[in-house]
């Protein structure tokens, strides 16, 4: 297979989401041109990509015709877009990616959808995911997998792979992804997008995630450029501002500032490929010619345990599904129908369920470990985004053996998880691009609530090297 997308004349035309919210303004297009073409180039696309988990194409169609996001004012009023089947909207399916339960629909949006759709945005639906996010890879064994446009015969990446994979196909100007390991980040690298995971508490979290012991997942969005990353922080800013976190405020260019950068090529306990290495010194080598000061260090510096206590405590939340799945998705849940990856990470927290106090009060106490050891004498840090090249749809087969699948994951997805357990903001750029003509994306982050820095330092970059998009290029036939 080659790459896939539906880019052409239409009202979506290849222009990103603030230039839509242009030409929205100035009349050049109305909300029910944009919705309708959406709907058209999403359903094009789909049957290659299969990123979609709900269809609510009707009533983005009439929240067009009513000229707002369903019914709603906002920055983004009229621009269509996709939510990530694991947040409540009302009147739509929370699925989760499986389909262990029969589908029924919420009741009302919850916290961070009602956030969303107050920018104005229409959701033309949910796409898929990984069972309950636990894979890089969105494949399922009934559901099928999640395929990246840029190259179908390989992954979208991360639970978000939806949300990415229509993005970068041209479907959507921007959507909903959340990460609770990376997938913000992780699909965001696979497809060629900017994928910021925010400061924790910088967006709001639905009321089942903001119960969790130590909260590791962090809502946000896909875009393909930098000032449609930047206008959504700055338009949920306004609409709802968390006072004790620095404001990111209305980011528009290039900070002056010349950063400390250190460089991180190597994870804490697996091997990167020479590849990402040799990559992520390329992009060190683009910093140091725009004036930043730039240091390598051998590996970041956390403690070893870290890798074995974020996975015993991603087990303990599959634990939690799968011993209270009755209760949470009512009387039609089997856990017969659950993936070898969900089934695995139950049995191996169960097996380790003495060491979880621990493992759960250490990675409560990295932040403060990591960020006076790191960020004391640097600005930011520049890592690759993965340890290896994006794998090909089966390399993590949920079908395969659970000891096989989890080795897989933790090689790939090595860099990641730090940022989950600090609360730290780290965004992904596509700045590279792998052998097998794949775009391959460097991870920036920061201290606690310097999300701005990021983005300032994310404009320069775009600037300085703009990465490429599918729009232009002559589509799957």
């Amino acid at each position: 297979m080659q790459h896939v997308h539906a880019f052409g004349n239409d009202a979506l035309g290849d222009s990103d989401t603030v230039g839509l919210v242009e030409r929205l303004q100035s009349g050049e297009v109305s909300a029910a041109e944009l919705v309708d073409a959406a709907i058209a180039r999403t359903e094009a696309v789909n049957p290659q990509l299969n990123g979609v988990a709900y269809r609510a194409f009707d009533r983005a169609r009439e929240a067009a015709r009513q000229g707002a996001g369903d019914g709603r004012s906002g920055y983004f009023r009229g621009i269509p877009t996709f939510i990530k089947d694991n947040v409540d909207v009302a009147g739509m399916p929370t699925m989760q990616g499986t389909d262990a339960w029969q589908p029924h629909p919420a009741t009302a949006d919850g916290d961070f959808a009602r956030l969303y759709l107050n920018t104005g945005m229409i959701a033309l639906g949910k796409t898929q995911l990984s069972e309950f996010g636990f894979s890089a890879a969105a494949e399922h064994p009934r559901i099928g997998a999640v395929r990246n446009p840029w190259n179908t015969d390989y992954t979208a990446g991360a639970s978000s792979s939806g949300s990415a994979a229509f993005v970068a196909a041209g479907a959507v100007p921007i959507a909903h992804a959340n990460d609770g390991g990376g997938s913000i980040r992780i699909p965001a690298a696979c497809n060629g997008l900017v994928g910021l995971k925010p400061s924790r508490g910088r967006l709001p979290l639905d009321k089942d995630l903001r119960a969790m012991p130590v909260r590791i997942v962090f809502n946000g969005v896909v875009t393909r450029s930098v000032r449609d990353t930047a206008a959504f922080y700055a338009e949920a800013e306004r609409i709802s501002r968390n006072k004790k976190l620095p404001p990111i405020g209305d980011v528009r260019g290039p900070g002056t500032q010349r950063l400390r950068v250190a460089v991180v090529a190597q994870s804490i306990d697996r091997e990167t490929s020479a590849e990402m290495r040799e990559l992520t010194s390329k992009t060190a080598a683009l910093l140091e010619e725009l004036g930043h000061r730039v240091e390598y260090l051998d590996s970041p510096p956390v403690p070893a345990y870290f890798a074995d206590d974020f996975l015993l405590y991603w087990a303990f939340l599959a634990t939690a599904l799968v011993r209270g799945g009755r209760r949470m998705f009512g009387p039609t849940f089997d856990r017969s129908r659950l993936d070898n990856l969900t089934l695995g990470l139950d049995r191996h927290a169960t097996r380790h369920l003495y060491r979880l106090p621990l493992a759960i009060a250490r990675l409560s106490a990295v932040r403060r470990r990591h960020t006076s050891r790191l960020y004391g004498g640097y600005d930011v840090v520049l890592t690759p985004t993965l340890a290896q090249e994006t794998p090909r749809v089966g390399h993590l087969d949920p079908t395969a053996d659970y000891e096989q699948i989890i080795d897989r994951l933790m090689d790939w997805v090595a860099f990641t998880p730090l940022q989950n357990a600090t609360g730290e903001p780290a965004i992904s750029l596509p700045l590279a691009e792998s052998a097998a003509g794949l775009p391959v994306g460097m991870m920036f982050s920061a201290p606690l609530g310097h999300d701005a820095r990021l983005l300032e330092l994310a404009y320069e970059l775009e600037a300085a090297k703009p990465w490429p998009t599918l729009a232009g290029r002559a589509p799957l036939t």
